[in-house]
C-alpha cells in the first residue's frame, strides 16, 4: 500500500522510512555538503554514500563491489539502484543508500543548492558534520 501525505505509515516496521523521508527533507542541504565533500575525499572511486540504522543511525561507505554483489544475491531485484548510481550527476544530485533491517531504500534526490556549493556554504570539516548528521539521525530516526 502506498500512502501519502505527511502522516505516519500505521505500520511500525515502516516507520523508520517516513522518519527517514522527515530527516532528510529537513537535512538535504547538509546531506548534499556530507555527500559531495566524501565523494571528493574518496576520489575516482565507484563507492557510494550509505546509511546503515543498526545498531544505530550512521553513515556507511559502500563499494560498488558489495552492492553488486548485493544485487546478484536479491536476483537482481536492485539493478534499478545500480543504474541510478551509474547515471546520476553527483555535482547536482545526492544518491545515498539505506540499509536497515534486510531492506534498503534509496535516497535520490536534485539538491538547491547543488553539492557543491552546499558544502562550500557549511564552513565545516566532514568529521563534524557526519557527527551532527549522525546525532540528529539518531534522535529522529528509530528503527
Amino acid at each position: 500500500m502506498i500512502q501519502f501525505g505527511d502522516s505516519p505509515p500505521d505500520d511500525l516496521a515502516n516507520q523508520w522510512r517516513y522518519q527517514l523521508d522527515r530527516f532528510v527533507q529537513e537535512n538535504s542541504a547538509s546531506l548534499a555538503a556530507l555527500s559531495w565533500g566524501l565523494l571528493a575525499e574518496w576520489g575516482d572511486s565507484q563507492d557510494a554514500l550509505g546509511i546503515d540504522l543498526q545498531p544505530q543511525p550512521h553513515f556507511v561507505r559502500c563499494s560498488r563491489q558489495a552492492v553488486e554483489e548485493l544485487n546478484r544475491k536479491v536476483d537482481r531485484k536492485i539493478q534499478e539502484i545500480l543504474g541510478i548510481l551509474d547515471g546520476y550527476n553527483p555535482q547536482e544530485e545526492v544518491a545515498i543508500l539505506v540499509i536497515s533491517q534486510g531492506q534498503i531504500k534509496l535516497i535520490h534526490y536534485k539538491s538547491d543548492p547543488f553539492p557543491p556549493q552546499c558544502f562550500d556554504e557549511k564552513k565545516q570539516d566532514l568529521d563534524s558534520l557526519i557527527q551532527e548528521l549522525e546525532t540528529t539521525m539518531t534522535q529522529q530516526i528509530k528503527s
